[in-house]
């Protein structure tokens, strides 16, 4: 049954886009450019601007130190649980009086598990201020599912569970593509490929400001790499200049474009064309995007983020109206010095996230950007000695001026290490499953209800495509 759907999902994917190639009787990249035309078809625009940001924090974030238990009850809970002294902390809880000033009040009407108030770490303020405003909300308890699991079900194996949990390279592929390490595809990239016929320009719907990451990778959309202060030139075209001759950059230059009668190494040329002629492109567009927004410095989140912002201000030189970002930072793997590292990480979080939203009230699309978080996965609320563990279920962040905000969404799981929303020492058996997450934002971005299973191949084994953080479209 489950093996069978998504099968059918790859099988139709693959008829239409061959249908396409065969018609145009050719397999470049220009070619593989307009193969996603026909079912772009179903994408609507409206004819203006959205992206959507990805800010994926490698390593396992602890959601139990993002969000902590505030009232006095499930304080005492969380306490106890990571090796605290009561209200003081200690072990890896944090103090009750350090989040007096980072509660999240829900709004009139919405009650939390056990009544349960929740505070961010103390180090985002921020974030409090962005909920506070309606232009952030906590998404709780996400990660990887292929079905709607129950902890009986999870012990006795009747439903199929993701692959290679607990195991760093394969959850975050897990969560940026569906499937473990080597998936060709991510879902960002997949709705890039729907969007690239609204772009004049489709070579900047994926963009990627952080590194390798299947994310961005669609079945034709390829990620436009960049760097903090733009695109990256190759140094001797550049300066036009090859060991202090500018003939032999010239020449070179001739090299890196040209093809021959082999398919691939045309293609090959054609790409280094492209590379090319779009990074002096991207550079020359980005003079003229000048922000005033203050972005914090030593910050490499911020830096990538502060890229993301100048591209999105200079959207209309580069001909597009629909992307597809993705930042990243590292460093959450704490297995232990979790208290004093963990804080510090949030952060810097915390403060890139609010400069980049202030750019975009600069720029008079906070609407038009959502930005929201994604992690390996997350961790056991149960303290190892000086750190926690590899997770499952994690909390999340979602951000931007058509955000639904200052509340909350999907159930707080009870704090505890033996209730059945956990599956042991407290890792948090999903409520929410990145399928659910993916299709609520793809909706928002543009992507009709048919095409959704191509963003979120399992989407149609849960109750909801609409998680409901988003405002109506």
């Amino acid at each position: 049954m489950f093996i069978g759907k998504d099968l059918e999902i790859s099988r139709r994917a693959f008829i239409r886009r061959s249908s396409q190639l065969a018609a145009m009787g050719a397999a470049s990249s220009y070619a593989l450019g307009l193969a996603g035309i026909g079912e772009a078809a179903a994408f609507s625009t409206g004819g203006d601007y959205k992206a959507l940001v990805c800010v994926f924090l490698y390593g396992g974030n602890d959601h139990g130190n993002t969000l902590i238990p505030f009232d006095a009850t499930n304080y005492a809970r969380y306490s106890a649980i990571r090796g605290g002294n009561g209200e003081a902390g200690g072990g890896i809880a944090l103090p009750r009086a350090s989040l007096a000033n980072t509660v999240l009040q829900a709004p009139q009407g919405q009650t939390l598990t056990d009544d349960m108030t929740l505070a961010l770490a103390p180090t985002m303020p921020r974030l409090k201020s962005l909920y506070d405003q309606g232009a952030m909300a906590p998404v709780l308890n996400v990660g990887p599912l292929l079905a709607p699991l129950t902890r009986a079900q999870y012990d006795n194996g009747s439903v199929p569970r993701p692959a290679k949990l607990f195991s760093h390279n394969d959850q975050q592929s897990t969560w940026q593509s569906s499937q473990p390490e080597g998936s060709p595809s991510g879902w960002g990239g997949r709705m890039g490929d729907l969007a690239l016929s609204s772009n004049t320009n489709s070579m900047f719907t994926a963009i990627n400001a952080s590194g390798n990451a299947v994310f961005l990778s669609g079945e034709t959309a390829v990620p436009y790499q960049v760097s903090p202060n733009g695109a990256t030139l190759f140094r001797p075209l550049r300066r036009n200049r090859l060991y202090g001759s500018s003939e032999a950059a010239s020449a070179l230059d001739t090299i890196l474009r040209s093809g021959s009668g082999n398919v691939f190494a045309a293609d090959h040329a054609t790409t280094n064309a492209r590379s090319i002629e779009y990074g002096t492109f991207v550079n020359n567009a980005l003079e003229n995007a000048n922000l005033g927004t203050t972005f914090p410095e030593g910050n490499g989140l911020a830096a990538q983020l502060q890229a993301v912002a100048r591209l999105i201000s200079a959207r209309q030189s580069l001909g597009v109206t629909r992307q597809v970002f993705l930042v990243a930072t590292g460093g959450f793997d704490n297995h232990d010095g979790l208290i004093g590292t963990h804080e510090a990480l949030l952060g810097g979080v915390d403060a890139a996230l609010d400069a980049f939203y202030r750019a975009t009230v600069e720029m008079g699309i906070a609407d038009k950007v959502t930005t929201f978080t994604a992690s390996d996965f997350g961790r056991t609320l149960a303290s190892n000695g000086d750190g926690s563990d590899h997770g499952w279920g994690s909390y999340h962040f979602v951000m931007g001026g058509d955000v639904a905000g200052g509340r909350f969404y999907g159930r707080a799981p009870h704090v505890s290490v033996d209730t059945a929303d956990q599956v042991g020492r407290g890792r948090l058996l999903p409520d929410i499953s990145v399928d659910e997450y993916s299709a609520t934002l793809a909706r928002w971005f543009g992507v009709s209800n048919s095409e959704l299973p191509t963003i979120a191949p399992n989407i149609g084994r849960f109750a909801t495509s609409d998680l409901g953080f988003m405002n109506p479209i």
